[in-house]
């Protein structure tokens, strides 16, 4: 095993033909993908990974400087579809890794047959001619309480993040993987998702991008997903699920996996 294979924990499951990549968002690792990959197993290839900084990475692992931007998480996707010898993927990417597989895609589009993002934003702070969902005061206290008791503040912030029901699994398994990053690096890359602004990049942007969206999401509002599908310089498609929370692939396995899926295996005009 390779040392990008080692530090991302990267694991090849299915015995299909095309290569699909499936890539995490903050306070997750790979685990949450679970209710997708069975599904996926008998078409695909399918990769999976852990983002550096994830709980289940070894932490010595983490450059600050590298991951103080999104850039440095997508130069690691890059590094890992070339390790693998990938000529090209369906790239699914939830929340942060969304924007992630944006930035890879201008880089390298050759790889990129499609974009699938599940709760993507390309700028959570509000502007005046912009709805992110955040002023920049209530992320000061955010990056406060993960700095001052991160088991307070992974207690309070994983059911408001889930949604639905504070006693349901999908909220003890989001709390579990938060938990298991170490404080610093939690706080490290918050600062760095939240503050992050791609909206200047999405003109760039080539391969089609299909948009799935909660519409109740405490961290991106559903106008976001509107702003991306007018922005993207490629063909687009957005589908807002009724669907609560910031991780409906976990929460709402029920209603989130066949559009995933619907997503996966069709163009943009099949599921139009």
């Amino acid at each position: 095993m390779g040392v990008v294979e080692e530090a991302h924990n990267i694991r090849v499951l299915g015995t299909g033909e095309k290569m699909i990549v499936l890539a995490h968002g903050f306070g997750t690792d790979q685990s949450v993908w679970k209710h997708l990959v069975p599904h996926l197993l008998n078409d695909y290839r399918v990769i999976l990974f852990d983002t550096m900084g994830a709980g289940t990475t070894n932490p010595d692992y983490f450059d600050f400087d590298r991951y103080a931007t999104l850039e440095g998480y997508a130069y690691d996707l890059l590094a890992i579809l070339e390790e693998l010898q990938v000529d090209t993927c369906i790239y699914v990417g939830h929340s942060v890794s969304a924007m992630i597989g944006v930035i890879a895609s201008i880089n390298r589009p050759d790889l990129f047959s499609k974009l699938v993002f599940v709760s993507a934003s390309p700028r959570y702070i509000n502007d005046p001619d912009y709805f992110g969902g955040f002023e920049q005061e209530e992320l000061e206290q955010l990056f406060d309480a993960i700095g001052s008791n991160f088991k307070a503040w992974c207690s309070g912030f994983a059911p408001l993040a889930v949604g639905g029901d504070m006693e349901s699994l999908a909220v003890q398994e989001f709390s579990r993987t938060l938990f298991n990053i170490r404080p610093d690096i939690a706080l490290s890359v918050a600062q760095t998702i939240f503050q992050s602004d791609l909206r200047h990049v999405l003109g760039h942007v080539s391969v089609p991008c299909h948009i799935i969206q909660s519409n109740k999401d405490l961290a991106v509002p559903v106008v976001v997903s509107d702003y991306l599908h007018k922005h993207l310089g490629s063909e687009s498609i957005v589908e807002v699920m009724a669907t609560d929370g910031h991780l409906p692939q976990l929460s709402s396995p029920d209603i989130c996996i066949p559009v995933l899926l619907r997503h996966i295996q069709f163009d943009i005009e099949e599921n139009t």
